[in-house]
């Protein structure tokens, strides 16, 4: 299970349409979803809108937040959008479970069947795999925002460590360059929250917002990870017996 969480305050000014990235990371089994930091309007009605498309176009939500409720208001932020993500993947496999012929609903199941589902739901929602990239804003405009950031980082790693089932995180920042282009990995995935202490303090932070671009860098590192798993399920069952190249949890 695969999400990605970006935190901006701002419009994206650089490179290719961010909605369009976004869309391209759902069609690849990866939910987008969006923080936006406000400080006196910075977002603004355009920046707004743009939050909203592109968690929109990645099958996931957003949230605007002001910066003086920003560490409260992401800390909650970040632990339902982990809940959020888990359960979309959830509900796509019961659909595919109780097929065409079955019920529309979990509710409109019979109480002894729906009791059932529920509970491999809640099993899932606790168990099943999950990767969350975080994608930073590092434009000038955030610099008083990221102590704030990272204690939510910090809070999202110790909500995800009370699961029973296998979680990391990464962490990206861009613009990734001095043209104002791609993101930079400043965390490789990890479960330890210790390595999240005095992430962003070496952050160089400058004028664009390539939202695009980074959604499609970080895009590209999923699919690293993806093929490093698919190598070593490979090495453990061995070729030709049965492990699919597109196994997923």
């Amino acid at each position: 299970m695969k999400q990605i969480l970006i935190i901006t305050d701002g419009c994206s000014n650089v490179g290719t349409s961010p909605v369009t990235a976004a869309a391209q990371a759902f069609q690849q089994g990866i939910t987008v979803n969006v923080a936006g930091v406000i400080d006196y309007g910075t977002i603004g009605e355009w920046g707004s809108r743009e939050i909203e498309d592109i968690a929109k176009a990645g099958g996931g939500f957003s949230r605007i937040v002001g910066t003086r409720q920003l560490a409260h208001t992401m800390q909650m932020m970040t632990r339902k959008t982990v809940v959020h993500t888990i359960q979309q993947a959830v509900n796509k496999e019961l659909k595919n479970i109780l097929g065409s012929d079955g019920a529309g609903t979990i509710e409109e199941l019979p109480p002894h069947d729906r009791a059932r589902v529920v509970e491999a739901v809640d099993e899932l929602t606790e168990t099943s795999e999950l990767d969350v990239a975080l994608v930073i804003d590092a434009s000038a405009s955030m610099r008083p925002k990221l102590p704030a950031v990272e204690e939510a980082i910090r809070d999202l790693m110790l909500s995800l460590q009370a699961r029973t089932g296998p979680s990391r995180i990464a962490v990206f920042h861009f613009p990734g360059s001095p043209n104002g282009e791609g993101a930079v990995c400043d965390l490789e995935w990890t479960n330890d929250v210790g390595k999240i202490k005095s992430l962003f303090g070496r952050l160089p932070m400058r004028g664009a917002t390539p939202t695009g671009p980074a959604i499609l860098e970080v895009i590209d590192h999923f699919r690293y990870v993806t093929l490093e798993r698919e190598q070593r399920l490979a090495e453990t069952y061995g070729k030709g017996e049965g492990i699919s190249g597109d196994y997923v949890v």
